[in-house]
């Protein structure tokens, strides 16, 4: 994140008081901006950031809870690999196309352009799937307990008890 607001500090700089654009500014901040977005995919999910119905999930108990959610996860890892996958394709489909911005400066500062490959750009999408579905598998693993999976006692369940403390003096 640092290096795109320096890149685009010194376009805003280039552009406003020199008079001229960086034209490598935008497209190399693009490029920055998806593989950040997808590198923290993982790192929102452990840490709850997805949009999340839960009305579901607090009706239940641990056990259900859990095997639900096992179950809901059977078809998001199989979308995650569909798109690990297809992004992977995709990559190798453009891995003879070079990034221009980077050409451009790596012209500009040795005489011959890098020739790196835009399939780096385009792997992003599979890194950043298989990134998450590890985050996935790894969340069932840390959730799961044998706890979790022993019937719990409930308030409605005449063996549980109860037990309220009042700390208030009367």
């Amino acid at each position: 994140m640092a290096i795109i607001v320096g890149v685009m500090i010194a376009q805003v700089f280039a552009r406003y008081v020199l008079g001229g654009s960086l034209i490598w500014a935008e497209e190399l901040c693009r490029y920055l901006l998806i593989w950040q977005t997808f590198l923290v995919l993982g790192l929102a999910y452990s840490q709850g950031e997805f949009v999340q119905l839960d009305f579901l999930s607090n009706a239940l108990s641990k056990r259900n809870n859990w095997i639900v959610r096992a179950v809901i996860a059977v078809p998001i890892l199989a979308f995650l690999a569909l798109m690990a996958w297809t992004g992977a394709d995709y990559a190798s489909r453009f891995d003879r196309q070079t990034i221009p911005a980077v050409d451009f400066i790596w012209e500009s500062l040795f005489g011959r352009p890098l020739g790196l490959s835009i399939g780096y750009v385009y792997i992003s999408v599979s890194v950043g799937m298989t990134m998450l579905a590890l985050h996935v598998v790894a969340d069932l693993i840390i959730t799961f307990r044998p706890d979790v999976l022993e019937s719990e006692k409930t308030p409605s369940d005449p063996n549980s008890s109860i037990e309220i403390s009042d700390d208030r003096q009367n």
